[in-house]
């Protein structure tokens, strides 16, 4: 367990807030994609929850994307914390990261599922030699998180193709559930063998989705999501 400090904190959405935590000694070193826990004590019990980085490692900070959910004890608690509050940050692991930078590679996420990605996105226009398609999902447009910096990556390299879906509102773009949008690129701009797909969202969509994509083609193995036990994933609060 390391103890960082709130360097900054930014409101990105109705919901979501930015937090940028910086240690005082070392760096962080994982791989973009994993992530850590945030630990502290709430009424004498003690509190774990995961939280994963968006920022890449090497330096003594990382950035947290947390979502406020009314009744989650830990998205409460961190969304009260200010600039000089520290934090104790457990160690970063995990099974979702990028696998093979020559592949093309597929980011499927909703919600705030999407701070993996954008760790992975980061490392893929670093490395990768391939193409990325991400595709996110949210109800409206107020929600989207991280809107400008995916459509300033999308601008600025041409291998970076990106999609938004919103299921609850009418705009001039895609609507409905993304993981459809992800199934109907797969033989088209989706290689289904030459393409690794990265999923990570709530349950239901989780699951629907790799369900859904090797029907269409994309080998079972090229799929990765993280959070599986016996068909369900935990959504962290």
């Amino acid at each position: 367990m390391v103890t960082t400090t709130v360097v900054s904190v930014h409101q990105m959405t109705p919901d979501v807030k930015q937090f940028r935590l910086r240690r005082s000694e070392g760096t962080f070193e994982y791989d973009p994609g994993q992530h850590t826990t945030v630990q502290f004590e709430d009424d004498g019990e003690e509190v774990v929850r995961p939280y994963t980085p968006t920022s890449l490692p090497g330096t003594d900070e990382v950035t947290l994307a947390i979502k406020r959910y009314d009744d989650g004890t830990a998205s409460v608690w961190m969304h009260d914390r200010e600039r000089g509050d520290e934090v104790e940050l457990g160690e970063l692991e995990g099974n979702l990261h990028l696998r093979d930078p020559e592949r093309d590679a597929a980011f499927v996420a909703t919600g705030t599922g999407i701070t993996p990605m954008m760790a992975m996105l980061k490392e893929y226009v670093d490395r990768g030699e391939g193409d990325a398609h991400f595709y996110f999902g949210e109800k409206d447009q107020r929600h989207l998180v991280y809107r400008e910096t995916l459509d300033q990556f999308e601008a600025s390299y041409e291998n970076v193709h990106v999609t938004f879906s919103l299921s609850d509102e009418a705009w001039d773009g895609p609507t409905g559930h993304v993981q459809h949008h992800v199934v109907d690129a797969v033989g088209d701009e989706l290689d289904p063998e030459g393409t690794d797909v990265y999923v990570c969202g709530v349950p239901d969509m989780v699951v629907e989705t790799q369900e859904d994509i090797v029907e269409a083609g994309v080998p079972e193995e090229n799929v990765y999501a993280e959070g599986w036990e016996d068909d369900e994933v935990s959504e962290d609060s």
